[in-house]
């Protein structure tokens, strides 16, 4: 599990096609302090496992399946990432809860910059809309971030300059592919919905009303 906090940014310095499958070396230093051989750690919001460690850099594979859901399958040498370890038990829970599970990939449209702060507004598939809400969390290539206001099946969120500065986010351009992890809450809400039966006083309708979708 991961919190959304970024720890540092990397840079990838070898991608390796194998077969349908890529093997990534990315280079850190935060980032893999005290990381043994098959820990966790999130590249863009990517859950992955450090398959060798060495000094100043590490391995991890991407499956078929990642590639298909994930901005990886253009990953090329020379593109920074941001980086997260695993949480430990007893942390605090600073941004929110992170599974490293992407969902799919959504696009940054544009950032305009108001006083001392930066919003960015980010554009998604028009049936995934619907998990997105005013204050509700979203994570974007492993950020943990806020809604700060929804239209259609584009939203905003507001960077403080620590953030834009500290992630990969200073050098996003118009167009440019993210990785988008939908909170996990909406996602077992809408299970729950879905597969309950139909006497049930927990509607669409309700939760539409309460907020929740």
């Amino acid at each position: 599990m991961f919190t959304g906090i970024i720890e540092e940014v990397g840079k990838i310095l070898n991608v390796e096609n194998i077969g349908g499958q890529k093997r990534l070396k990315v280079g850190a230093e935060i980032a893999i302090e005290g990381m043994q051989k098959g820990g966790s750690i999130a590249v863009n919001g990517t859950c992955t496992t450090a398959t060798n460690i060495e000094n100043g850099c590490f391995w991890f594979d991407l499956s078929s399946q990642t590639l298909s859901v994930t901005t990886f399958k253009n990953a090329k040498v020379g593109d920074f990432v941001n980086l997260e370890r695993a949480v430990k038990v007893g942390e605090r829970l600073s941004g929110h809860i992170v599974s490293g599970h992407i969902d799919f990939v959504g696009k940054f449209k544009s950032i305009k910059n108001v006083d001392n702060s930066a919003f960015l507004t980010f554009e998604v598939p028009d049936d995934k809309a619907k998990y997105f809400i005013d204050k509700g969390s979203v994570t974007i290539d492993g950020v943990s971030l806020t809604i700060a206001e929804k239209n259609g099946n584009e939203f905003v969120v507001c960077v403080i300059p620590h953030t834009l500065a500290n992630t990969t986010f200073c050098r996003f351009e118009a167009g440019r592919d993210v990785n988008i992890e939908i909170d996990i809450i909406a996602k077992y809400v809408e299970n729950f919905v879905v597969s309950h039966d139909n006497n049930s006083k927990i509607t669409d309708n309700f939760l539409k009303e309460n907020g929740f979708l």
